[in-house]
Order: structure tokens, then C-alpha cells, then sequence
């Protein structure tokens, strides 16, 4: 692959990582520890991720449960869950912390797909930028070092990786619909 065209692929391989990774912390009704990803915890004064103050595990299917390494921190972890967007109350016996997820009602599930799409549609755009700036660039390329022909063949091999990435975020987007609407 040429160096040029590398550099489009690595930008875009991003966009895709950073949605799938977005697309991780919506909930589908089981317990999944990514949820908590983008909590923050007050650890003497440091705003710290969920994971690097205690263990979060899934005992259950509908059920996750936080054991903070350091007991005291049982309220702060608590305050930071009750600040985030998670929706839901944890509860706690002075040395874990769980959070029971209900079942989703129909009308949630539809919601959540929806956003999913949202999501999907803004890493495709994501895509569809970078491939735009690359095609500009190499047409900046085409007034000083190459010819019509190799721009051309630049233009193509982008448009081929654009392509590809757009099917990948498509399936991605897909796997987490049928997942969400899963009863």
C-alpha cells in the first residue's frame, strides 16, 4: 500500500475503533462492564476511571458488581454513577456497590437503536471527511510532484478503503441493532 494512501487508512481505522468503542458503552439490556467506561471517580482529588479503582464484574446476566480496592471510596463511586448518564441506581451493603439493569421496554429499544444509527451515520462521516482531505491533497500533489494518472490511482485506492470502512461500520452498526432489539 503506498505511504500516502497509508495515512488515510490509519485515520480512518481510528474513526472506526473510536465508534465501535462508543458503540460498546450503550447498554442492551445485560450487564456489560463498558457501560462504566466513561465514569469518572474522585480518587483523592483525581478524577480517575471506574476500572482503576476497583474490580467490576458481571455475576449475573441483568447485574454488574463494583468492589472498590479502597472501602472508603464506596460513596464517591456511588455519587459519580448517580452523576452519569448510566440511568441507573446503584445500590449498596457497605462493601459493594450493584447495579441491577431492568428489562428494556420496547419503546427504549427503538430509542437505542435509533442513536445506534446516529451513531453509524456520524462514523460515516468521519470517514467520508478524511477521505475528502486526502483527495485534496493529492490533487495539491498534482500541481508540483505526480501525474493526472497517479492522483487518479491515489483517488481510487482511497475511494476502495472508504468503501470498506463504510461496509465495516455498517455491519458494526447492524450487530449492535439486532442485539439492542433482542428480547
Amino acid at each position: 500500500m503506498d505511504e500516502r494512501i497509508k495515512a488515510y487508512d490509519e485515520k480512518m481505522q481510528k474513526a472506526f475503533d473510536f465508534l465501535t468503542t462508543d458503540l460498546s458503552t450503550i447498554r442492551a439490556g445485560r450487564a456489560n462492564p463498558h457501560v462504566l467506561d466513561k465514569i469518572r471517580v474522585d480518587y483523592y482529588g483525581t478524577p480517575s476511571p471506574m476500572q482503576q479503582v476497583a474490580n467490576v464484574s458481571v455475576p449475573e446476566p441483568r447485574m454488574l458488581q463494583i468492589a472498590p480496592w479502597d472501602k472508603s471510596l464506596i460513596k464517591d463511586i456511588e455519587k459519580a454513577i448517580l452523576a452519569s448518564d448510566v440511568g441507573i441506581t446503584p445500590s449498596n451493603d457497605g462493601t459493594v456497590i450493584r447495579l441491577v439493569f431492568p428489562e428494556l421496554t420496547e419503546e427504549r429499544r427503538k430509542d437505542l437503536a435509533k442513536e445506534v444509527k446516529k451513531k453509524g451515520e456520524e462514523g460515516k462521516v468521519a470517514v467520508r471527511n478524511i477521505r475528502r482531505d486526502g483527495n485534496e491533497a493529492f490533487k495539491k500533489l498534482a500541481k508540483t510532484e505526480i501525474s493526472e494518472d497517479e492522483i487518479k490511482d491515489l483517488e481510487d485506492q482511497l475511494q476502495k478503503i472508504t468503501d470498506k470502512y463504510i461496509k465495516d461500520i455498517d455491519k458494526a452498526v447492524e450487530e449492535k441493532s439486532q442485539e439492542i432489539m433482542k428480547v
